[in-house]
Formats: structure tokens, sequence, C-alpha cells
């Protein structure tokens, strides 16, 4: 009867919300910089040596690829959803809060190989984690183009969304050609937002 409770409590367990336990981001950070030099197809020992754990315990986290890189997607989001506030907090100004994290929104989106890919064509999986970005990333954007905005004394010529969409454009192919200074040609879009003269 006990080992009945037992199970019937392990299946009745809520899942896990909000930031994963220190130990998973230990492994999603050593998934991340792995995925960065390897692709999302890097072999799952590389993983484990890179944080320091067993393979086993990357199943018992992530039973499936997918899953894992699903789980360092959403990591990365988290992370660059809380640098804003905290550049806001720290920059000089609000515009330099605004460039330092337009640098790491372009690094999250050059540096996310193959995700559509490891995903195995699961396009409902795809559109649940385009709206949790957006969801996440649009707001953060909108209060630091809102503040650079109202710090240099100019109209907002468009909204955070379309900051974003035209950034993502602009790293296409960024990963695979190492020529294309994407972070340069953003900040020039930047430059562009902030224009007093653009309506």
């Amino acid at each position: 009867m006990a080992d009945t409770e037992s199970d019937q409590s392990r299946v009745a367990r809520p899942q896990q919300v909000g930031r994963p336990r220190r130990s998973q981001q230990a492994l999603l950070d050593a998934a991340a910089a792995v995925f960065v030099t390897s692709g999302v197809d890097a072999p799952v020992r590389e993983i484990a040596a890179k944080a320091g754990v067993g393979v086993g315990t990357i199943y018992r986290h992530f039973p499936t690829r997918p899953e894992l890189v699903v789980a360092v997607y959403r990591h990365q989001v988290e992370a660059c959803a809380e640098a804003g506030p905290r550049l806001l907090a720290e920059s000089a100004t609000p515009e330099v809060a605004l460039r330092a994290w337009v640098d790491l929104f372009v690094d999250f989106l050059v540096t996310k190989h193959g995700l559509a890919g490891a995903l195995h064509g699961d396009s409902a999986g795809s559109d649940a984690l385009h709206t949790y970005f957006v969801g996440r990333l649009v707001p953060v954007c909108s209060d630091l183009l809102e503040a650079t905005l109202e710090s240099v004394d100019t109209a907002p010529p468009v909204d955070a969304y379309n900051v974003l969409k035209g950034i993502g454009n602009l790293c296409i192919g960024a990963a695979s050609d190492a020529q294309y200074e994407a972070t340069i040609v953003v900040q020039l879009l930047i430059s562009g937002v902030l224009s007093r003269g653009l309506r």
C-alpha cells in the first residue's frame, strides 16, 4: 500500500515551473556551450563531460534530444529576458543598456544552431516556442526601447516586435558566414531607430 501511495504521489507531483534548479542550469549552460561549438547533434557524452556529470544524469533530466534542445532554448531566452532589467539598472544610460542587450540578443540568435531540425518537424512545438520567445522578449525590448527613446526625446518610429523581427532578419546566415558582422549591422539598425529624424 505504501508503495502504491508513493507511486501515486510521484505521478501527481506538478511539473516544475519557472527557472530550473541550479544543477539543471549547469547542465543547460554546458549544453548551450556545446551546441555553439558542435551543433545540436553533438554527442551527449560531450555535453556530460562539459557539465562534469555522467551521461545518465543528462538522460535523467532530459530523456530525448528534442527535450534537451528545447530546454536549452528556453534557458537562453530566460537569460536574455532577465538581462534587460539588469542592464537598464546598471548601465550609464538607457541607450548603453539597449545596445548591450541587443548584442546579447544577436549572440542568442546567431548561436542557436539547428533548433528546427532537432524538433524533427514538430510544427506545433516550434509554434509554441515562437510564442514563448515573443512573449518573453518583446516586452523586455519594449521597455529598453521606450526608456532609450525618452532619454533622447525621440518619438518611437517602430515597435519592439518589429525591431526584433528586423534584427532576426539581419542575423539570417550569420552563423555560416565568418565574414558577416551581424552585430555591427544590427547596431546600425538601432542607430536608425534612434535617429531623431526618423518617423
